[in-house]
């Protein structure tokens, strides 16, 4: 059982970096108040997450031990997006957080472009692993990511996903939308790498044309969570559901980070849970791994309302 001195650092930690993205959130609602006279939707969204090492990990803005995270807003649309730098690179004296942390910092940056598309978010992740690809310094390693554009021309979401991270949304009490886990097999997510010089044989390396794409259109009210695997792997659906359905409608940010931070905790509490019946354990089971409890793992939550 984890000692509340220990408990306490967590919270504040999770308060801490809930706060900062709170700033943003009440910042960006305010730019969105036209838009919303004009009854165009867009998104009041928040950040939360752990490093799964938390206590020797250092705190950056948009990571959270290996994963990193991104959202942001352009006249015409609201972007999220969450990679998970693949933890195995450590083996071999490679930071695996560097690698997710460029692809969202670029993928953000290239929002920004006057070519940018709103209904290809494909082509974010595309641009920005190209980039990584040029870099005279190389950026080893490799990275899950999934990424999600609210069109605000027409209400509608487009999404591309590529691995284990993802989304899910909730209206009504439902989940009407969900991503799907990309898997070479058991526990071996699609990934976009840059493996070191003579090893490329070895390494797993996807391509941004095999992630899955998909597009729906949103209603006020919809609630939709973007997570890295840190979640999923560890809070059932049910769960989730639970906690999700809840803030329907939502549009306080205040209100709306704390249910973030509440998911964020259960997830990492989960994680350490050594006889919790995780999705992770089950899906281990199914592949014929005796597993039980958790997966200790970095936790990201970018969870978001849509409001006219």
């Amino acid at each position: 059982m984890h000692s509340l001195s220990w408990t306490t650092r967590v919270i504040s930690r999770a308060l801490r970096s809930g706060f900062s993205t709170l700033l943003e959130t009440a910042s960006n609602a305010t730019a969105n108040v036209n838009s919303a006279s004009k009854q165009r939707p867009h998104f009041v969204s928040v950040v939360c997450g752990f490093p799964k090492d938390f206590l020797t990990s250092k705190y950056k803005p948009g990571k959270y031990g290996e994963d990193s995270w991104f959202k942001t807003s352009t006249t015409n649309a609201d972007v999220l997006g969450v990679a998970d730098g693949v933890g195995g690179w450590r083996n071999y004296g490679i930071d695996p957080g560097e690698f997710s942390s460029f692809l969202m910092k670029t993928c953000e940056r290239l929002v920004h472009c006057v070519n940018f598309n709103p209904q290809r978010p494909v082509n974010l992740l595309a641009y920005s692993y190209c980039e990584l690809l040029e870099q005279k310094k190389p950026i080893l390693g490799s990275s899950t990511a999934c990424v999600l554009v609210l069109n605000r021309e027409n209400s509608t979401v487009y999404t591309a996903n590529i691995g284990d991270s993802g989304f899910m949304v909730v209206r009504q009490g439902e989940i009407i939308h969900k991503s799907e886990e990309q898997q070479h097999y058991f526990n071996t997510p699609f990934q976009l790498s840059l493996p070191p010089p003579g090893h490329g044989h070895n390494v797993l390396s996807d391509s941004p044309d095999s992630a899955d794409t998909l597009s729906f259109s949103v209603k006020e009210g919809d609630v939709i969570l973007v997570a890295t695997d840190g979640v999923f792997d560890n809070v059932p659906e049910r769960l989730l559901l639970d906690v999700l359905k809840e803030c329907e409608g939502v549009t306080d940010p205040v209100k709306l980070q704390m249910t973030a931070n509440s998911l964020a905790l259960m997830a990492r509490s989960l994680s350490f849970d050594s006889e919790f019946m995780s999705p992770f354990a089950i899906n281990a089971r199914r592949n014929n791994i005796n597993a039980t409890g958790g997966k200790p793992d970095d936790i990201t939550v970018v969870l978001a309302t849509v409001a006219m």
